[in-house]
């Protein structure tokens, strides 16, 4: 597979996620190419049991797969009312194909008795960059609380029901720009541009 020189591979199958990292990372000086736009690039099975084992078992296999610099993320929305869950089983909580309306449903479902006071909740993105056989990894949060009912109509996932009380909306309720200003994948890709600048300088 021929690449550009100054080519960054997402290693993600998600498309939302694709729109978030191009937007942070878009006036870097390198091509960044979607795995989802290769022919023959299989999923990775996210089979660890943390954020950071998944982020770089993907970063490594298609970095190795495509002989590219591969960027890779895994986030989980950790609830402290539910001992941290769903943690690293954020995006199959409800079920091994999930869809999002399904896994906020199954979170709406299960913290229903739970007061205002202990809807608290972080979400947590790790990033991961390998190069080489080589990897970096970077991590960002966010804190914030469960609401009751969905707001808001843009984002992805979880978003509808993570209220950032310093705004006082959901991640839903934010444009893109304002969403990756603080959420936990805007502050690990600022990280992740550090990295990325100093291999590419």
């Amino acid at each position: 597979m021929r690449t550009p020189p100054r080519s960054l591979l997402l290693a993600t199958q998600n498309a939302d996620k694709i729109i978030e990292m191009r937007d942070v990372l878009r006036d870097l000086d390198i091509e960044l190419i979607s795995a989802a736009s290769l022919e023959g690039i299989p999923p990775v099975d996210e089979d660890q049991d943390t954020l950071a084992g998944n982020a770089v078992k993907k970063a490594l296999t298609l970095s190795q797969l495509t002989g590219m610099i591969a960027l890779a993320d895994d986030t989980g929305l950790e609830v402290d009312a539910l001992g941290g869950a769903p943690g690293v089983y954020s995006s199959r909580y409800s079920a091994p194909e999930a869809t999002y309306a399904a896994n906020v449903a199954r979170l709406l479902r299960e913290m229903q008795n739970i007061p205002e006071s202990a809807r608290t909740a972080r979400f947590r993105c790790v990033i991961a960059i390998a190069r080489d056989g080589h990897v970096n990894t970077v991590e960002g949060v966010c804190e914030g609380l469960i609401t009751a009912t969905p707001r808001g109509t843009d984002g992805f996932g979880y978003d509808p029901v993570f209220w950032v009380p310093d705004l006082r909306k959901t991640f839903a309720e934010l444009s893109l720009a304002e969403k990756n200003l603080i959420s936990h994948r805007g502050r690990a890709l600022r990280k992740a541009r550090a990295v990325l600048e100093e291999i590419f300088r």
